[in-house]
C-alpha cells in the first residue's frame, strides 16, 4: 500500500464500517437466528442482502478503474490480485463454514451483533480470535521449516 495516504483515510474506515454495522444490524443480518434459517433454507432475505452487496460491488469495480487511475484515498493503482486456489483455501473455506453454521454469524457481523446487545457472541469472536492465531502460528511454523529445508549447504 501506498505511505501517502489521504489524512481521511482512517476515519472514512471508521465511518464505513459503522455504516456496515448498522446495516448489518437494521437488516436483521447480525442476528444468529436469521443467518441459521437462512443456512436452512428457511428464510432467503439473506441471499437478497448478499446479491445486493455483490451487485454494487461489482459495478463500482468495473466502473472505478475506467473513471480514475488510483484509488482517491490510498493513491494505489487499481489492479487485479489473483490468488492461487489450493488446499489451503479449501481447508480455511470448510472451517469458516462450519463456524458460520455453528454461531450463526461471520466475522463482520459478529460485531455489530455485539452492538445490538447480544453479548453471547462474544464466545464466538473468542474462536474466530482463537483460530486466527492458530492459522498464524501453523504457517510460521510450516513457512520457517521450507525455508530450513531449502536453505544452501
Amino acid at each position: 500500500m501506498s505511505s501517502n495516504r489521504h489524512p481521511l483515510f482512517m476515519p472514512l474506515i471508521l465511518v464505513g464500517g459503522l455504516i456496515f454495522g448498522f446495516g448489518l444490524a437494521y437488516s436483521h443480518m447480525a442476528r444468529p437466528e436469521v443467518v441459521l434459517d437462512f443456512l436452512q433454507f428457511e428464510d432467503f432475505g439473506l441471499v437478497f442482502v448478499m446479491f445486493g452487496a455483490a451487485i454494487i460491488s461489482g459495478i463500482a469495480f468495473a466502473v472505478l478503474p475506467r473513471i480514475r487511475d488510483r484509488a482517491p484515498l490510498t493513491g494505489d493503482v487499481y489492479g487485479r490480485r489473483l490468488k492461487s486456489f489450493d488446499r489451503n483455501v479449501l481447508i480455511g473455506g470448510g472451517i469458516f463454514g462450519v463456524g458460520w453454521g455453528l454461531s450463526g454469524i461471520c466475522p463482520g457481523a459478529a460485531y455489530a451483533s455485539v452492538g445490538i446487545g447480544n453479548v453471547t457472541i462474544l464466545w464466538a469472536i473468542g474462536g474466530m480470535f482463537a483460530g486466527a492465531y492458530l492459522q498464524g502460528w501453523w504457517r510460521s511454523r510450516h513457512t520457517a521449516a521450507d525455508i530450513g529445508s531449502t536453505g544452501a549447504d
